[in-house]
């Protein structure tokens, strides 16, 4: 895990989420899609695409992948993505979450969307690969595949 230099874009968590899960129900076109362009995010993070995410949206990724695929697979993926040098992954403080909470209230945003705005603003990041359309009310880039 790296902690300096630019980064590219900023990861959120779905995009591992989608691209990682294998689907208990047969996928709506829309749901086929995304984990298509996902997988294809992720492949390019596998191939040294340089990204920025943080321990919180981890965290997010962690608890999805132990609901669904358990306690060992969620603990291989995380560590997996730690040991990604082009993986640059941001520590949070009780007071950059204060921040978050704040702006997600005046936004109209979840608490850890306005975290990664927060974040990618601290990076000079403007680029963020997510498939939540919250982030359309923050000043970033939506990249989708």
């Amino acid at each position: 895990m790296s902690s300096g230099g630019s980064c590219v874009r900023f990861i959120d968590a779905n995009v591992f989420v989608y691209a990682v899960l294998k689907p208990r129900r047969p996928l709506t076109e829309k749901e086929r899609i995304l984990k298509e362009r996902a997988k294809g995010i992720l492949s390019r993070v596998d191939e040294g695409e340089r990204v920025l995410t943080t321990v919180v949206h981890l965290s997010e990724v962690a608890n999805v992948l132990e609901d669904v695929a358990g306690a060992a697979f969620a603990a291989r993926f995380i560590q997996d993505l730690l040991a990604k040098e082009n993986v640059v992954v941001e520590p949070v403080s009780a007071g950059d979450y204060l921040e978050s909470a704040v702006l997600a209230e005046e936004r109209g945003v979840s608490v850890n969307d306005a975290l990664a705005y927060l974040v990618m603003v601290r990076r000079g990041v403007r680029e963020v690969y997510t498939f939540d359309r919250h982030f359309e009310r923050l000043d970033v880039v939506v990249v989708t595949e």
